[in-house]
């Protein structure tokens, strides 16, 4: 399909659904340092600029649209999260260029902080929203774990499907599980996934492979805990601000901060998928993105439809 990609990033979304065999057409975000990022690794075919200032217009017909749009004010990590937060009405830009462009399918991402907020009724409106524009929606929580990802990270995707194609979406199966039962293969362990890649205070050429020197604390908050090897990471999070105090999880030894690529890797990007930007704003980038792997397992779902 040809696809249209907006509040893009660092091109985790995309990049799963360019392995699936899909084609991005057109991709957006505001944020310099990502623009750069996505297009070193995946191509010019983004433009950088504030989407409530993207003109319809520019935007080329598709199959689908995509967006992670901006979770903050969604997110269970914001303990002042709320539903007037001015962030929360960034998905009204999704939604401005879906009804415009309309079409066939679009596929939203946020985190499921979205599914409680408000006891539900931002969740609701949303789906009633994209309903109004003419599309069959639904919305499921799915744990990148269970697609191979060495990371517990849940996320909403919501799925839409226009009235008038005679198509129904099917969210992919777990791959993996906990155990490694049902005929399922267990959910790969962070301390495996990391086991290839060089010490970073020893001579190397990986990318983005250096470390924040902050030190370790353990007291069971974000950023603070300690790391069990043997087990997917927690969730990689983007929180702080441009200035730097991005929170970074403990390497499962439980003696420094996970390096960039380290990072990269738990989130399931490639190792020569290059960051560009300091070592804050490629924490943050990498932070941001949706896991490559968990966004290949939904974009391959559409490669079952065909056009009559």
């Amino acid at each position: 399909m040809k696809v249209v990609s907006l509040f893009s990033g660092a091109g985790g979304l995309d990049l799963g659904f360019k392995m699936a065999g899909h084609d991005i057409v057109w991709a957006n975000d505001l944020y310099g340092d990502a623009v750069e990022t996505y297009r070193a690794n995946l191509g010019d075919h983004i433009i950088c600029k504030d989407i409530f200032t993207v003109n319809e217009e520019e935007v080329p017909d598709c199959d689908i649209i995509i967006g992670g749009f901006p979770c903050q004010g969604f997110s269970v990590a914001n303990t002042k999260r709320n539903v007037n937060d001015e962030r929360n009405q960034l998905y009204k830009q999704l939604m401005r260029i879906i009804n415009v462009k309309q079409p066939k399918f679009f596929l939203a991402e946020n985190v499921k902080g979205i599914f409680s907020l408000a006891k539900g009724q931002v969740l609701k409106m949303i789906l009633d929203d994209f309903t109004s524009m003419g599309y069959k929606v639904k919305a499921e929580i799915l744990n990148a774990a269970d697609y191979g990802v060495p990371q517990l990270r849940q996320r909403v995707f919501i799925v839409g499907v226009r009235n008038d194609v005679d198509y129904s979406f099917d969210y992919p199966k777990p791959e993996f599980c906990a155990d490694g039962s049902h005929g399922l293969k267990k959910w790969i362990a962070v301390g495996d996934a990391l086991s290839d890649l060089p010490d970073p205070d020893e001579p190397n050429n990986v990318p983005n492979h250096d470390y924040s020197k902050y030190k370790l604390r353990f007291n069971g908050y974000i950023g603070h805990r300690t790391i069990d090897p043997s087990k997917p990471a927690p969730t990689v999070t983007a929180r702080g601000d441009d200035k730097g105090g991005v929170v970074v999880l403990h390497h499962p030894n439980n003696q420094r901060r996970m390096s960039c690529r380290e990072l990269a890797t738990v989130q399931s990007f490639p190792i020569d998928y290059a960051f560009s930007g300091n070592r804050s704003s490629v924490y943050r980038q990498i932070g941001n993105a949706v896991p490559p792997l968990l966004a290949y397992a939904v974009a391959k779902q559409f490669k079952n439809y065909t056009e009559e």
